[in-house]
Parts: C-alpha cells; structure tokens; sequence
C-alpha cells in the first residue's frame, strides 16, 4: 500500500513497474488457500520475542520504501551506476530491480519468523515470482540490449516463429542481422514497416523463466505422478512459448499501424505484453488447482 501511495503510475508497468506486486498478492492469496489449515504460526504469545521480531519484520519493508524514497538512496544507487550507450534507462531502472530482491527477503524472513522456517515453505511460489522478477530486472539493467548471451539464446528462434506467424497474416518479414546483442526483425505491410531489435526480455524470455519456476514449485509439492508433472510442465511451457511469439508479432502489427515510436507500442511493450505471460502463467496455476482437486475428486469416488 505505501508503495501504490508513493508511486501509483508504476502499477500501469508490467515490465519495470510494480504491476507484478498484484500477481505476487495473488499468489499469496492462492498459498494460503491451498495451505489452508496446515500453516501454523509460531507465535503463542503477544509478549514473547518471536511476535516482537515477527512485528519488527513486518514494518522492515516500510522503513525501507521511506528510506530509498525520502533519504535519496534511490537517487544516489542511479548516480553510481553506469550509463550504458548513452543513457539512464537501465540506472533509472536500478532501484526497482533491487527493491524487487529486497522485498523478496523481508517477506521470507517475516513468514519464516511467523510460521517457522517449515511454514516458509508455503509461501515459495510468491516468493519466487518477486525473487525472479527482480533478478531478471537485474541481469537487464547490467547486460542491456540482449547481451546477456545465456538468455539472448532463445530470443532468434521465438523472433523466427513471430515471422512466420506474420507471414500467414499478410505481412512480410524478415528477421536479419543485429543490434548490439539484439536481432533484428523487420516488418512490412501496404508501405507501411516497422524494424525493432529484439532482446531477450522483448521476446518473453523472462515470461518463461517466471514460469520455469514458479510452475517447477507448484508441482514439486502436487498430488500429481511424476509422468503428469512433466507433461503439465511441458504443455505450460509450449503455450508459454507461443504467447512469447504472439507478444512479438503483435507489437509489430501495433508498429506497423501507428508508428514505431508511438505510444500505443510503448503501451503494449511495458504493459499488456508482459501482462498477457504472467495473466496466463497465474492463471495456469489456477487450472492446475483446478484439474488436482477433480482428480482428487475422482479418486475418492472410486475408492
């Protein structure tokens, strides 16, 4: 809350912004539901000094919100920073990757004081979305425009497949050449282009990540077998895939009909792409929840 207060517009932001914070309540929310009745606090007593380090915990993300904001520390962490090719895109960018990570910790902490390092458990899934996310801010703002080789990888072959599906649209594409770390695709349609280069957070890269790890979580503690585990994960991770390519020809069709520098792809870049992976990677949780407690349904009716 304090944050939204401070800094409401970052929550039109899926990517750096904060408009992963409301998954990351969401999943909070789906933790405590599915552990409903197993997560057992382990505080007995308002006096006792778990519940006073517990409360002190619980107040650290505030304290530190009003100290990067008020103090100027955010504003030091940018200045001393580099300014890669020119610009403080990625400094600017610095604090929000690192508040990422921190919030991460002082919510693992206060979860671990409150319910035990055994209760911490339950909450892996959140955890790890904001743990992700502010790793994956991270590696961009020190290896920007793709060239973090590890993640650039994948980044040809999903911006291979967005030509394709353009192509069956009508448009022609051609995806040739680099820029700094990243390809190069270009897009034409009645005389109208669109060429952007296409690092590995533009082409979902961070979309698959987020999901490799917080779907790897959830199964890991499932009722499912091992053989349903894999294909759940498999079948997740190629619609996954596929929403990365769509993301990308989709900014290309904005592209193409209002304008490379226009707003409406400065929109759908920062916000409704990204939003379009983690609603899916949120919402696949949700269906696997789902098909687990029909199974389960199931098996007991058969017993």
């Amino acid at each position: 809350m304090t944050l939204y207060f401070l800094h409401p517009e970052s929550y039109n932001v899926t990517w750096k912004g904060r408009a992963y914070y409301i998954f990351f309540l969401w999943l909070v929310f789906l933790e405590i539901a599915l552990n409903w009745g197993k997560i057992k606090a382990k505080v007995n007593a308002l006096k006792s000094k778990r519940f006073l380090a517990s409360a002190i915990a619980a107040f650290l993300p505030i304290i530190y919100i009003l100290i990067i904001d008020f103090l100027g520390i955010g504003k030091i962490i940018i200045d001393s920073f580099p300014k890669y090719y020119g610009m403080s895109f990625w400094a600017e960018s610095m604090p929000l990757a690192i508040e990422y990570i921190v919030l991460a910790a002082l919510f693992s902490l206060t979860a671990a004081l409150t319910y035990g390092v055994e209760g911490l458990r339950h909450f892996t899934l959140s955890i790890s979305l904001l743990s992700a996310i502010g790793l994956i801010f991270l590696v961009d703002n020190l290896y920007p425009y793709g060239e973090f080789t590890p993640f650039q990888i994948l980044a040809p072959a999903t911006t291979m497949l967005a030509s394709e599906i353009l192509s069956l649209m009508g448009y022609r594409a051609e995806v040739k050449g680099q820029s700094y770390g990243a390809v190069v695709m270009k897009v034409w349609r009645d005389g109208d282009k669109a060429s952007f280069g296409i690092a590995w957070p533009c082409s979902g890269v961070e979309s698959l990540i987020i999901y490799s790890v917080v779907t790897a979580l959830f199964l890991k503690d499932s009722s499912f077998s091992r053989k349903q585990k894999i294909l759940y994960f498999l079948v997740g991770a190629i619609i996954t895939y596929i929403i990365n390519a769509l993301r990308i020809a989709k900014i290309f069709i904005i592209a193409v009909e209002y304008g490379v520098t226009s707003p409406e792809v400065r929109r759908f870049h920062d916000y409704y792409g990204p939003l379009c992976s983690v609603t899916w990677i949120a919402a696949y949780q949700l269906i696997m929840v789902i098909t687990q407690l029909l199974l389960e349904k199931m098996r007991s009716k058969n017993a």
